[in-house]
């Protein structure tokens, strides 16, 4: 069975070229192909996932021999059975979509290529078991994935994809730094080993600077502020599908490894705790801020998984400061990070249903699209009151849990705790409130308002089949599922709990949580009467105007990237050329001063035009024997110095064409053998 954990990595990875090469001679086997694939990988994933879930299952490892010093630790538990399982179902939900979806795209080959490509990479990263193998994984995700960014080839795209790819490298070589330095410290790289070695390392600069290179090489891939900067560049103008994988996904890629740091590395770690607190909170505001300010509906969902992941590092946050006590923390840390993954698939697929049919985004140009479409409707309210966490749905669940664990925290601690903890708290609230006022804001642009366009709201009412059966009922089930969950939090979402729950280091919970308690609800509520309020005194009256028209005051000066990291990369490799002009000059400068000095050159010899040094000065005296015997000077082509040049030149011409020849070759051959044979017979 643990050669199995091997079959998740290399069939997508081989199955993509079949695929591509299918793909060539006929597209529907293609699309069946790839969708039968990420099928395949995803009933294997699901048997893994009901064997932890029901308890029939232990966790396993593989080995691998290492391979030019790198080692591959692939291990299955129940977090790694219960992520590859919603990283399979997500792969086949957006596989299966992009067969409808993908018709107004070209490259389609490409696209099914790298998608088939990235699976594998993500499924190696949730099943590595050491971070020298997440790492290979980590990178070959953030390869494969950068061509869904650029899949349009649009001016737009290709600059988003080079951002995305600039991140992803920079992030990668920064993230190898703190490898190197975490195995020279600790001499593991084991994810189960490290809590132990790393306990009494506490407070090491080295091991703080190791974990700093490391999380921000993560936090980069999970989309934390500040750099954060590829996510709202990348979804606008990367394929739906793509969209919803990057997000729900591929965010959780770099979560999983902010998880090992911080659960792991730096467990109990208060220092540790606050620092990914303040990342986490500056996140989780600024994303929902920007997102109520957006006008482009997959924009606003970028923002929007920019604030979702800062829910979640405060969830990671709690799990460092809480210490042994941490178990709010961890399983709310877990279900944000489910819940957060099923709802972005579930959101962009709504957005790539609207631009498959209008191919625009822009809010007032898609107001009115969804009107009449009952099922669209459904589906994405679902999704946006789970994501915003209104009680009975799983969203209500996971933000319940991270928010007792704050209160936890306070109630623990009155006397030690830093009072701005009670802000973070209130700003959590707040920014619970922005979800629910940007996601009603999307719901009544494309569901409720008409189009001052009348023509165009006709044509929208009529728009019909909007979305093919299948994709209808696939997203209509992932839909479902949040109200399921949101429902039977005790019997669903407590069981995924416990299962996953040990990969942070939590291996027991006895403890009924009363969910819809009103101690649990008032969190909830407060955060929805922010969000009425936000809506309603900001969305309503200040972000549109009187005629409808919606806008985004957000000044394009502020943008991080075109305001700061292009600059500053400027300015970087103006400096750098500097030194590097600074650094040639002194070489050079050097040179010169060695070569008048220490390593001066000696006069130049007199240079022989024929013939070498002995027929020089052998002729050389030959004449001058013969001048003094005959008191004649003869010209020099007469001379001894001349003719013993040519007859050296002959002689050194001769014994290359014979060196050259076969003749000569064969002589020292049969030399040999003489000599082997005459060896043999006399001195064996």
């Amino acid at each position: 069975m643990n050669t199995h954990l091997l079959g998740f990595i290399l069939i997508p990875i081989i199955m993509a070229f079949v695929v591509y090469a299918i793909g060539r001679k006929s597209k529907e086997i293609r699309n069946v192909m790839a969708v039968a694939t990420t099928l395949a990988v995803f009933l294997a994933s699901f048997y893994f996932f009901a064997g932890f879930f029901f308890g029939k299952m232990s966790p396993f490892e593989l080995r691998l021999p290492d391979i030019c010093g790198l080692k591959f630790h692939l291990m299955m538990d129940g977090f790694r059975a219960l992520y590859i399982t919603i990283a399979s179902f997500m792969w086949l939900v957006c596989t299966a979509f992009a067969v409808e979806y993908n018709r107004i795209y070209h490259n389609r080959n490409r696209y099914y290529l790298f998608i088939l490509w990235t699976l594998g990479a993500t499924m190696g990263v949730f099943l590595s078991a050491d971070l020298g193998t997440t790492f290979i994984f980590f990178e070959m995700a953030s390869l494969t994935s950068y061509v869904w960014v650029a899949q349009q080839e649009s001016k737009e795209a290709l600059r988003a994809a080079e951002t995305y790819l600039a991140v992803a490298v920079i992030g990668g070589l920064v993230m190898l730094m703190g490898l190197l330095m975490l195995n020279n410290i600790t001499g593991t790289l084991e994810i189960d080993e490290l809590r132990g070695v790393c306990e009494g390392l506490m407070g090491d600069k080295k091991l703080l600077a190791a974990g700093m290179c490391i999380f921000w090489g993560f936090a980069a891939k999970a989309g934390a502020f500040p750099v954060h900067i590829w996510l709202p560049k990348a979804h606008p103008v990367a394929p739906a599908p793509a969209s919803a994988l990057l997000s729900g996904m591929l965010t959780k890629v770099g979560v999983f490894g902010v998880l090992v740091v911080s659960s792991q590395i730096f467990f109990g770690d208060a220092t540790w705790g606050k620092f990914v607190l303040i990342v986490g909170t500056i996140t989780m505001f600024l994303g929902a801020f920007l997102a109520v300010l957006s006008t482009d509906m997959k924009r606003t969902l970028a923002c929007s998984s920019v604030s979702q992941i800062g829910f979640i590092l405060i969830g990671v946050s709690m799990q460092c400061l809480l210490g042994e006590e941490n178990a709010l923390a961890v399983r709310g840390t877990l279900l944000y990070m489910v819940n957060h993954s099923l709802f972005k698939l579930v959101l962009f697929l709504v957005a790539g249903v609207v631009f498959m049919n209008l191919h625009k985004l822009d809010f007032n140009i898609i107001k009115g699209f969804g009107r009449n479409k009952k099922i669209l409707k459904y589906i994405y309210l679902c999704a946006a009151l789970g994501i915003a966490g209104v009680p009975f749905f799983s969203g209500y669940v996971s933000k319940t849990l991270v928010h007792e664990a704050m209160v936890e925290y306070m109630n623990l601690s009155p006397a030690s705790y830093n009072p701005g903890i009670k802000l973070v708290e209130w700003l959590f609230l707040i920014s619970g409130g922005m979800t629910l006022a940007y996601m009603t804001k999307l719901y009544v642009v494309v569901f409720v308002e008409k189009n001052a366009d009348e023509a165009l709201q006709a044509k929208y009412d009529g728009m019909k089949p909007y979305m093919n059966m299948g994709n209808r009922i696939l997203l209509a089930f992932s839909a479902t599922i949040f109200v399921v969950l949101g429902v039977l939090p005790n019997w669903l979402f407590d069981r995924v709990a416990d299962m996953g729950q040990s990969f942070m280091g939590l291996t027991e919970f006895e403890e009924t949580v009363h969910y819809f308690s009103w101690e649990n609800l008032q969190g909830s509520l407060t955060s929805i009467i922010f969000g009425v309020c936000i809506y309603f005194g900001v969305v309503r009256s200040v972000l549109r105007k009187k005629d409808g028209t919606y806008i985004n005051p957000w000044p394009a000066k502020l943008d991080l990237e075109d305001s700061f990291y292009r600059p500053l990369l400027k300015v970087v490799a103006i400096i750098l050329e500097i030194f590097s002009k600074i650094f040639d000059k002194l070489v050079d400068w050097t040179v010169i001063l060695l070569r008048k000095s220490l390593l001066k050159e000696s006069p130049i010899p007199f240079e022989l035009t024929e013939g070498n040094a002995l027929t020089y000065k052998v002729g050389s005296l030959l004449d001058g024997l013969k001048a003094m015997f005959t008191g004649e000077e003869e010209k020099y082509e007469g001379s001894f110095k001349h003719r013993l040049a040519m007859m050296y030149e002959k002689a050194d011409e001769m014994s290359v064409i014979v060196t050259r020849s076969l003749s000569f070759g064969l002589i020292f051959f049969c030399l040999g053998l003489v000599f082997t044979i005459v060896y043999m017979l006399w001195f064996r």
